[in-house]
């Protein structure tokens, strides 16, 4: 048995980078969204924070649904 380390590598650099991209995504999602609470609570409109919100649940949503096709392909 002989194990490709550069193909192993390369599968978890990948790995690792979407991890980090797709928590970043969320994360910014979920900042967004209570910043837009925040706002609201005090009168204030932030339909920027929102939108920037569901932009990055989006791509949250587009990363997983390519990740998903390339493991059913």
């Amino acid at each position: 048995m002989k194990i490709d380390w550069a193909a192993l590598g390369s599968v978890f650099g990948v790995s690792l980078t979407a991890t980090v991209v797709l928590v970043t995504l969320f994360t910014l999602g979920l900042t967004g969204l209570s910043k837009h609470e925040a706002a609201t609570e005090q009168g204030g409109a932030a339909t920027l924070a929102r939108t920037g919100a569901y932009a990055c649940f989006a791509l949250c949503a587009v990363a997983v649904a390519y990740g998903i096709y390339l493991i059913v392909a």
